[in-house]
């Protein structure tokens, strides 16, 4: 099996003949680092998986630059709202690094179904998923403490904090880069 159809398979519990089905209609694609993968107000045509690379979701408000999250390997990658529901995307979708993809585009997304008979539920589990992500960091914004906030992150992705200018990690868990700053110094002596 692939990489993309066994993240498939474990993701979302389908047999693997499903699973090579569903990769083939998955095509490679590749940024180059600051290349964009969506622009604000523009429609979202595709889902892709990470195979290799980071991604930056973001948007441009009047004062500043807010960083929804930061896309890494093994991970999906799209405008959920635009994507799903055809709105103008919210969020710029920018490479920081070179990075590999694997790309659906809409139209064979919404075929899915005729080819794998039990895809609506999986697709509601991987919807459902999405929402649990989105509702957990929304718990931890604002329940949790910004040293709380600061220690979750570098628990759950170490690594972001030697490959990610750490202004985008302060913004993505809702605090300035000095209070990041101060943070990171109070942990690290």
């Amino acid at each position: 099996m692939s990489e993309l159809e066994n993240y498939l398979h474990h993701y979302f519990c389908i047999d693997v003949a499903d699973c090579k089905q569903l990769a083939g209609l998955f095509k490679e694609e590749r940024y180059a680092k600051g290349e964009f993968y969506q622009k604000t107000g523009k429609y979202c045509n595709k889902l892709s998986f990470i195979q290799d690379g980071l991604f930056r979701v973001y948007a441009n408000l009047p004062d500043r630059e807010v960083t929804q999250w930061i896309g890494t390997k093994g991970y999906f990658l799209t405008d959920l709202s635009g994507f799903l529901f055809r709105e103008e995307a919210r969020w710029n979708i920018q490479a920081l690094t070179d990075c590999r993809l694997f790309t659906i585009d809409h139209q064979q997304y919404t075929a899915i179904g005729k080819l794998i008979p039990k895809w609506h539920e999986l697709e509601k589990l991987f919807i459902g998923k999405c929402f649990i992500t989105l509702e957990n960091r929304i718990f931890n914004q604002i329940s949790l403490s910004a040293e709380e906030r600061y220690q979750l992150l570098f628990e759950q992705q170490r690594e972001l904090f030697n490959l990610v200018p750490l202004q985008y990690l302060a913004s993505m868990i809702g605090m300035t880069p000095e209070t990041f700053s101060r943070i990171r110094r109070k942990t690290l002596s």
